[in-house]
């Protein structure tokens, strides 16, 4: 099961926190990431992470968000907050957390890698 909040209206040049937390995991290799889908575009990945079976942590993100977004976990490692700075118009999406049982191959940030979705959470980001 996987649940994300902390959508709403923000203001180009400020900053929202997105809080997701995952349940339910079978394995203690997993993956847990943000996605994010605009209006007319693909669904795209923005931040991951992948946690081994020893417990670490390796945070990925999407070249478009580098800089600017930023991923952390609670001391359960079952949530990833996404913290985002200097928002832009472009950056306005139904923001996803995804989750996954073990590692996939194609990383990730690609979609198909996730295997439970919560529902979206709408940000929007006005000029």
């Amino acid at each position: 099961q996987v649940a994300a909040s902390g959508g709403g209206p923000v203001q180009a040049g400020a900053s929202r926190r997105l809080s997701c937390t995952a349940s339910g995991f079978i394995e203690s290799e997993r993956l847990i990431g943000w996605f994010r889908q605009a209006p007319g575009k693909e669904r795209e990945g923005v931040a991951c992470v992948y946690i081994d079976d020893s417990g670490d942590a390796r945070t990925y993100y999407a070249d478009s968000v580098k800089g600017r977004f930023t991923v952390s976990q609670d001391d359960g490692k079952n949530t990833l907050n996404l913290q985002m700075i200097s928002l832009k118009p472009e950056d306005s999406a139904t923001y996803y957390c995804a989750a996954r049982n073990g590692w996939y191959v194609g990383g990730c940030l690609s979609k198909d890698a996730m295997s439970y979705w919560g529902e979206g959470t709408l940000v929007t980001i006005s000029s």
